[in-house]
């Protein structure tokens, strides 16, 4: 199918001088690869995107001979779900993350994000499942590891030994 016809190479370009964005600019530069007689499935690997993203994007360019580019070319603002914290209880949040949890009154030697998960929902009545509480530990500028356990009955020698071995073995 032949997309368009009705939009030359130099409307798009002059689009392109006043569009920002990286995938507004890719859409805008698909079609006037588009025109220049660039196979589809070339743009879509040239962008890292499937076929039918090209496609739609051409579709959509389509509409420029009757609606301002700013429509065309741009999604439409998406405002997703509201957070349920407040800026303020957001704020105080992250300063309460930046301190040891016994300074919040949590007996605790470091903050997980199971801990913060029950914390917020103490303080802010708000449950979060423990990913978002991850990402507004990450926000807050914290980092979360997995601690590696070690027995306590464990022969030392022993596991000397397997690393000594596993590190050989590695190294070959």
């Amino acid at each position: 199918m032949t997309y368009l016809a009705h939009i030359t190479a130099d409307d798009l370009r002059q689009v392109l001088a006043e569009v920002e964005g990286k995938t507004p600019t890719q859409r805008v530069l698909a079609g006037i690869s588009y025109k220049d007689g660039v196979a589809q499935t070339t743009i879509a690997e040239r962008y890292g995107v499937h076929r039918n993203t090209v496609r739609n994007w051409l579709e959509r360019l389509e509409r420029l001979a009757d609606e301002p580019f700013e429509e065309v070319v741009y999604d439409a603002h998406r405002s997703g779900r509201e957070a349920e914290l407040t800026a303020e209880q957001q704020k105080q949040l992250e300063e309460t993350l930046l301190q040891p949890p016994t300074e919040a009154g949590v007996d605790a030697p470091a903050w997980t994000p199971a801990l913060v998960q029950q914390y917020v929902t103490n303080a802010f009545a708000v449950e979060y499942h423990v990913r978002h509480v991850r990402r507004l530990m990450t926000e807050a500028g914290l980092s979360y590891k997995t601690a590696r356990p070690e027995y306590q009955n464990a022969d030392e020698r022993a596991q000397e030994a397997f690393k000594e071995g596993f590190e050989k073995s590695w190294m070959s």
